[in-house]
């Protein structure tokens, strides 16, 4: 077991750029244009909207603590990028995924149990499935992901920075949401877990915390961040802001050093000498007297949120963190929330349900 992310195997073989990400997957449906063409699924983030929602009903049946139900998210994206979903029971897969991270995150569920409660929950998608096939789709799953299994989430990194940030509840609250929703997304195969963390308290920050999305969030509902933003569209310009000032005195301070002959270059952005345990280290939240002279200090505010969004904006500049990966993430984030209101359940279900009864995959 990695002591950090930086040491972990999901750093060094379940991260992937965009390009890597989509060619995965386009390999898997060029293995079987046919199959394809038979049966159409709907667009990825309806599918994982879908996914995310099953593990939910059948974790909060089991009475899993959300970590687990994040890990089960993770390993059945990792699955189906080296798996055709055509080829599988999404809810055999599902419920094997969230069997497995139960025993990775120390609330291990009697075998027979979780599969007394899955047949339950989808009585028709799993007839003839007894624990016999969840051990064999264990077996398929820990083969698939080479048995890299441990995984390091968001939700430490974002406890870390609490106090630093002096984040109120409700922040802490959205913040938590946010997390919950991005495993909706490929952002966890695509970020570390702290540039993910960083951005959802940037987004808490930015967006008023209502009191629907306050109750929300320990829930992981998409529907509550994405009320507070659609109701907040102040906050995206706000969040944009804050990035693009992070990013300008990174580099005027960038451009002072390799003028005065101080090494040059940017600083190293995610460097693993700078993160800790965590993702991050906080040590730089205070800055130091030597970058304190090379950028101009934000206008005072009397707007407490506006404050506390340059504070965090600074914090950014004196740290290493990655502001471009920060972008990348709000962008996702953000189209994710649009495309959710978009998102038809019964559609979505009937297209998956189609596949697994027509080739058999319920007996």
């Amino acid at each position: 077991m990695a002591a950090n992310y930086w040491e972990s195997t999901q750093r060094k073989h379940w991260q992937f750029t965009k390009h890597d990400l989509a060619a995965l997957r386009q390999r898997l449906d060029d293995e079987d244009p046919g199959l394809v063409q038979m049966f159409p699924l709907p667009q990825l983030r309806h599918l994982n909207i879908y996914f995310n929602q099953q593990i939910n009903r059948l974790g909060k049946r089991l009475g899993v603590r959300q970590q687990a139900m994040a890990t089960a998210q993770v390993y059945l994206k990792r699955f189906y990028t080296r798996t055709a979903i055509r080829q599988t029971n999404p809810y055999l897969v599902i419920a094997t995924a969230l069997y497995l991270a139960c025993k990775m995150e120390e609330c291990p569920q009697h075998i027979r149990m979780l599969t007394q409660e899955a047949r339950s929950l989808w009585p028709s998608d799993l007839l003839g499935h007894d624990p016999a096939r969840v051990g064999e789709c264990e077996f398929s799953l820990i083969s698939e992901m080479h048995s890299q299994l441990i995984v390091h989430q968001p939700y430490r990194s974002l406890l870390g920075v609490q106090d630093e940030f002096g984040l109120t509840q409700d922040e802490m609250s959205l913040a938590w949401t946010v997390i919950n929703d991005h495993y909706m997304t490929d952002l966890p195969l695509l970020h570390p877990p702290h540039v993910v963390a960083l951005t959802a308290v940037l987004l808490a920050l930015v967006l008023r915390p209502s009191a629907n999305a306050t109750a929300a969030g320990g829930g992981g509902s998409a529907g509550a961040a994405a009320a507070a933003a659609a109701a907040n569209a102040g906050g995206v310009a706000m969040a944009a802001t804050a990035l693009a000032q992070a990013q300008a005195q990174v580099q005027a301070r960038a451009a002072a050093i390799a003028a005065a002959g101080g090494g040059g270059g940017a600083p190293g952005f995610g460097s693993q000498g700078s993160q800790q345990q965590a993702g991050f280290s906080q040590g730089n939240s205070q800055g130091n007297s030597q970058g304190d002279g090379l950028a101009a200090e934000p206008k005072k505010v009397t707007d407490p949120r506006l404050a506390k969004v340059q504070r965090f904006a600074a914090w950014l500049a004196d740290s290493n963190i990655d502001v471009e990966a920060m972008v990348d993430c709000t962008q996702e984030l953000i189209s994710f929330y649009e495309c959710h209101e978009q998102y038809n359940d019964k559609h979505t279900k009937e297209q998956i349900n189609r596949f697994v009864k027509a080739r058999n995959l319920d007996k």
